[in-house]
């Protein structure tokens, strides 16, 4: 191949029709299932949705005992921000921080009793949400689907920098 026959890396690759509908509908879910999840978490426990989840993953892990980096990956947060989170679930008594016994460079968060407490509380509420918002609207086929699809969606950023 010749430098003149080389594409251009800047030369945008336009969306077909299918393509375009396929993205600006995942596009909208991104944008208003947060919304739909967050606000009936907030009003009745008092939690944001990544809040909820963060709490939510570590109560499923084992020992309810979670890698930092592990859990802002399930989470889909930053370390820092997820920090900030942890920070102050420890203020009110619902988590703990402490170095990973296997290896001192990783940070562990542990779910208190009273953070357990918390997520069980909230549970029934956000449970109700995915229902109403997500589940309940697909027939079996569709969660099929959808499950398939976020879990080619769902790639680590160390996954993407080795492709």
């Amino acid at each position: 191949m010749t430098a003149a026959a080389k594409p251009d890396p800047h030369e945008a690759l336009w969306l077909d029709a299918e393509e375009k509908e396929a993205w600006t509908g995942l596009a909208s879910l991104v944008l208003l299932l947060p919304g739909r999840l967050d606000s009936p978490l907030q009003h009745e426990a008092g939690l944001s949705l990544f809040e909820y989840l963060t709490l939510s993953h570590i109560s499923e892990a084992p020992e309810r005992r979670l890698r930092m980096s592990e859990l802002a990956f399930l989470a889909n947060g930053s370390l820092s921000r997820l920090s900030n989170v942890v920070k102050r679930f420890e203020q009110r008594g619902w988590a703990e921080r402490s170095p990973d016994p296997e290896d001192g460079r990783y940070t562990i968060a542990s779910l208190t009793d009273a953070g357990y407490d918390v997520v069980v509380a909230a549970a029934p509420t956000h449970v109700r949400s995915v229902r109403r918002f997500v589940l309940d609207p697909l027939d079996d086929e569709d969660r099929e689907a959808l499950a398939r699809i976020a879990a080619k969606l769902r790639v680590r950023p160390a996954d993407l920098a080795e492709s």
